[in-house]
């Protein structure tokens, strides 16, 4: 079939190269030149594990390619996706939709022949019947299906996920848009992906509900790690006794600094502004938001308090930037507030993120940025890791002792054994333990 993914951010680059990777035909329009120059050029704009490698095979191979006219991307297209942005909007906190609805106005007066319409960004319920509206005024003749196809992409792992999905939901109400949709999909009929069909609103729902209760998980056992602290339990054992209860799962239950990046923090907002809206409080999720926030900033008091209560002066090697490992995002990274309250208290910090540096100076442009992890413990205070990439999980003790000028390690993440890095001297701070 022949698809087109307008927008080649996150979403719509892994995407597109999946479906290429699948057989089908695949152009990739953005409006952003010199993102459009870099994949041409065989360069990611963001970083995914494998993604170089796919991208660069499906061009090879004729099935993917780039470009920043849509009427020549969507020419003869079976499908469209929609894969833009919806950030937070300024000012109110409601998705930002002016770039989805750009799109739809785009795409309706470009299409010829029955075209079916999908969106893929993450917007609140009732965008769909805003697209078909906006396409339908631009183009009153036009044959096309308009449907909800949310991705559940995590970063890190997107392709795995893409190709392996837990279950593919397609929100529709036309019929023949449904068909298109379950042939799009069909070369993923031998992994038994199971299909969702329901309504375009109810697709819509799903995703932020889902992204909602996820970031429940993680507020409920970062709040039990608080407890845990207080009465001397450690929140490891926690999660995994009431993990291994297969009502409850195993995943998001790791405590932590908080959740970030580009989905969570965002929805959850943009489900309370439409809860709001439609007079429907949504209480628990407006607690997991506020709960969150809060955390982010008394993970830096944490590593204050590990250092003595006073870091005026001092100096604090801080592993890990972006949100998670894994990726190159900093969006609503937890390690951004850590930082700027370490500042705010007198600390200078010194970091290090195997991928997150460019993402992270334009947002912490005051912290020296070191080339690897021993660099930035030299001479440093204290060590706080902050993101579990793999690169942190063995530093080698007897040599961060020596670099430091005290032996203060404050695990944010809990990659490592308390026993063992106190057996190696060092005064050891993790989260619930």
């Amino acid at each position: 079939m022949r698809i087109t993914m307008i927008g080649s951010g996150y979403v719509g680059l892994v995407s597109g190269a999946c479906f290429a990777d699948f057989g089908h035909e695949i152009c990739c329009v953005d409006k952003d030149a010199s993102k459009i120059d870099r994949l041409l050029a065989g360069k990611m704009p963001i970083y995914e594990p494998g993604l170089e490698q796919l991208v660069g095979r499906n061009v090879a191979a004729g099935r993917l390619r780039f470009t920043t006219d849509l009427r020549e991307g969507i020419d003869g297209a079976d499908a469209i996706f929609i894969a833009v942005g919806t950030p937070s909007r300024r000012g109110d906190g409601h998705a930002d939709l002016s770039y989805v609805y750009a799109a739809a106005k785009e795409i309706g007066e470009a299409i010829t022949g029955y075209t079916v319409i999908v969106t893929k960004s993450t917007v609140p319920v009732g965008t769909g019947d805003e697209v078909e509206r906006i396409i339908r005024a631009a183009n009153p003749e036009a044959a096309f299906g308009v449907v909800s196809n949310p991705e559940f992409l995590r970063e890190g792992a997107a392709i795995e996920d893409f190709k392996r999905p837990d279950r593919i939901v397609i929100g529709s109400e036309d019929s023949r848009a449904t068909e298109v949709m379950r042939q799009v999909y069909r070369p993923l009929s031998l992994n038994a992906a199971p299909i969702l069909v329901t309504g375009r609103r109810t697709a819509e729902l799903i995703k932020y509900a889902g992204n909602a209760f996820l970031a429940t998980k993680i507020t409920f056992i970062n709040e039990i790690a608080d407890l845990c602290e207080k009465v001397g339990a450690d929140v490891q054992d926690v999660s995994r006794g009431i993990g291994l209860d297969n009502r409850i799962g195993k995943k998001f239950l790791h405590a932590g600094p908080g959740y970030g990046g580009s989905c969570f923090p965002k929805d959850t907002l943009a489900l309370l502004k439409t809860s709001q809206d439609y007079d429907a409080p949504q209480r628990i999720v407006e607690a997991v938001v506020a709960v969150n926030d809060n955390r982010k900033r008394a993970m830096g008091r944490k590593i204050i308090a590990a250092m003595g209560g006073e870091v005026r002066g001092k100096t604090v090697a801080v592993l890990g930037l972006t949100f998670k490992p894994n990726t190159d995002d900093m969006r609503d990274s937890p390690a951004i507030s850590v930082i700027q309250t370490l500042q705010d208290a007198g600390a200078t910090v010194k970091a290090y993120d195997p991928e997150g540096h460019e993402q992270a100076r334009p947002m912490l442009p005051d912290i020296q940025y070191c080339e690897g992890p021993y660099q930035a413990i030299e001479g440093a205070d204290a060590l706080a890791i902050v993101t579990e990439w793999d690169a942190f999980r063995a530093l080698d003790f007897a040599r961060v002792k020596s670099l430091l000028k005290s032996p203060v390690l404050v695990d944010l993440r809990n990659i490592y054994n308390r026993e063992e890095v106190e057996a190696a001297g060092f005064s050891y701070t993790g989260i619930g333990r």
